[in-house]
């Protein structure tokens, strides 16, 4: 793959450009100047139908875009329509942000020319080269997942101006909250430049979380006035205050959809060879939005390593999550965890040390993936996160599931180390409060008469619905929180907590806020229950002290004890007597105890000749002695 498409080059004479459309017959360079007037270039065929063009006296800054003529068949895969404009794959820079109109997704002959509104491409120079440093996180860590945009949109220490912007987040009163939660790295929901779905603008409503990218290297402008520079900016503050962060990467669809969608970029330049086609050339939707792109076609993935590989060089990121991450390994037979995509990510030279977490799950064939990623991954792990709703919940027989999570899902991750990320709520579906104030989901808001979102969210409610002023019910859902966080705090291995949840965060009910932007979705620092607040602090610092809760390692025999409250390890019938809901974990090098008490009732642990009193559903941990 020597020869291949790359970021506009720039020289002492102007500009060199390169774009992968193999199946075009004609391709334009497309200049913009100040006045939006175009001048268009020829562009020349070259090795495995990458296309090439010159630009004399262009520099940084230049505006641009490309057009390709060829084959029009959507049937058969094929967009060819030099009305569209197109923006570069490999653009590291956008001027303004993508707004849907109809007209990108006329067919070829019955629309008008797509430049005006089509954002351009930017030509930018590199950012000085970052001296190689290892990632700012370790597994095991907290992961604390936000949305740059509403986490900072009503955070009322930061300027006015500075608010939803990357370079909030390097603000000291920001910095100062992770610190407080010990924070060991940041997880950014997409902060590439995207794009609305088709049926948003006549619902009123926009995409608010960004999983709908157009390109995979420019930083979306709403969110990153100042690009890859403030990008860079922060992510050093970050770092001098001991925080990595990690990007959300989209890799598994874009922007473009399915056969009815815009023509932007990829597809405009050859459907046929970026997204993934049926046997019918029909697209293939493994994703729910329409399209699937073919992460494992050489130059594709070329692509997506670049991408990468940009994010640690020009900004020093961490490392990434990715979302539906099946699709990185997806071959023509299923799911392949040694799919050349990902045996690339693990021999690459700048890519090796970076933290990789997957969510391991998509609608397509073999699509749910969890503990198959392999050593160096980390993955979302759902099914900690049901396991432990359905224990503090109620349900029954939950014992030996609830144990299991807390211990490191060793059913679920083979070796000598656990490599799950627990989470128990998350972007997607309840906030943490939700899951204790609402049974069923309330997505009206949506525009989708309440469909959209998932319908069972293994939620309770305290016996009612929604908000109460009755003191008995606010403090139930309070002592449920209490009990999840702290679950969440001294389980083993890597955790993750989203934005907000650790002082109540609500979406009044919405478990699919994806089209939110407002006070549904955004984090309401006003209003936030600063008790619980102050709980989850005392969590985080416990955990920090403890080193136990965060290592990775399988916990054995030799390292634990299971104990009933009586302080006698747990017989079998206990551990299946489906009723039961009581247990300490004992560790027995440092001393340190988990007392988990999932009944109404408060119990009397005995540990060690110790009596220790533990409230109705609640979790206390018992220090050792140092």
């Amino acid at each position: 793959m020597s020869a291949g498409p790359a970021v506009p080059r720039l020289s002492a004479s102007g500009a060199h450009f390169s774009v992968w459309a193999s199946e075009a017959s004609h391709v334009w360079l497309c200049l913009f100047d100040a006045d939006d007037r175009e001048t268009r270039i020829p562009m020349t065929r070259g090795e495995s139908g990458v296309w090439q063009g010159e630009a004399t006296g262009v520099g940084a800054g230049a505006r641009y875009g490309y057009r390709a003529d060829g084959p029009y068949d959507p049937g058969a895969g094929l967009w060819f329509d030099p009305d569209k404009l197109l923006l570069d794959p490999y653009a590291r820079g956008i001027d303004r942000a993508f707004i849907y109109d109809p007209a990108l997704a006329a067919p070829r002959g019955e629309g008008a020319d797509t430049a005006p509104l089509m954002p351009k491409g930017v030509v930018e120079a590199p950012l000085a080269p970052l001296p190689g440093a290892p990632p700012c996180f370790c597994p095991g860590g907290l992961i604390y997942e936000l949305h740059v945009r509403g986490f900072t949109m009503l955070q009322p220490d930061v300027p006015a101006a500075q608010r939803g912007t990357i370079a909030a987040l390097a603000h000291p009163a920001v910095i100062a909250h992770l610190q407080r939660l010990h924070v060991s790295a940041i997880e950014l929901m997409p902060i590439n430049a995207w794009i609305d779905e088709r049926h948003l603008g006549p619902l009123g409503l926009t995409n608010y979380w960004g999983y709908n990218p157009v390109n995979w290297f420019a930083l979306d402008p709403r969110l990153a006035p100042g690009g890859i520079a403030e990008l860079r900016e922060t992510v050093a503050a970050l770092h001098a205050a001991g925080i990595g962060v990690i990007l959300d990467m989209v890799y598994n669809h874009d922007g473009e959809s399915d056969a009815q969608g815009p023509t932007l970029s990829l597809r405009g330049l050859n459907a046929r060879d970026y997204f993934r086609h049926a046997a019918d050339r029909q697209l293939i939707n493994d994703t729910g939005t329409g399209n699937a792109i073919a992460c494992n076609q050489p130059m594709v993935r070329r692509l997506i390593l670049d991408s990468l590989r940009y994010f640690v060089t020009q900004a020093g990121v961490d490392g990434f999550r990715f979302d539906l991450a099946p699709a990185l390994g997806r071959m023509a037979d299923g799911f392949d965890p040694r799919a050349p995509l990902l045996e690339a990510m693990r021999a690459d030279p700048i890519l090796a040390d970076r933290v990789m977490i997957a969510e391991p799950w998509d609608i397509g064939p073999g699509g749910y993936q969890l503990g198959h990623f392999g050593d160096n991954w980390l993955e979302w792990n759902d099914r900690y996160r049901d396991d432990m709703r359905r224990f503090w919940r109620g349900d029954t027989g939950m014992l030996g599931a609830m144990a299991t999570r807390l211990a490191g899902s060793s059913d679920i991750f083979s070796g000598a180390a656990t490599r799950t990320v627990n989470f128990l709520a998350a972007h997607d579906g309840f906030t943490l409060a939700d899951v204790t104030s609402y049974e069923q989901r309330h997505n009206h808001a949506n525009g989708e008469e309440n469909r959209d979102g998932h319908g069972e969210n293994l939620s309770w409610n305290n016996g009612v619905e929604g908000p109460s002023d009755d003191p008995a019910t606010q403090a139930a859902r309070r002592r449920d929180r209490i009990a999840l966080l702290a679950t969440l705090f001294c389980s083993r291995g890597t955790i993750m907590l989203t934005a907000g949840d650790e002082f109540g965060r609500t979406q009044q009910g919405n478990n699919n806020a994806y089209a939110q932007d407002n006070a549904i979705g955004w984090v309401d620092w006003a209003r936030r229950d600063t008790a619980l607040e102050a709980e989850a602090f005392a969590l985080a610092a416990l955990r920090a002290k403890n080193t136990e809760l965060g290592d990775t390692a399988m916990l054995s025999d030799a390292d634990v004890l299971w104990l009933d409250e009586g302080g006698e390890p747990l017989r079998v019938g206990q551990w299946e007597d489906p009723q039961r809901r009581r247990f300490a974990l004992h560790y027995r090098g440092s001393g340190l105890a988990i007392c988990v008490n999932g009944d109404g009732e408060a119990c009397r642990f005995l540990l060690e000749g110790q009596a220790v009193n533990v409230a109705a559903r609640s979790v206390r941990v018992i220090p050792p002695a140092r």
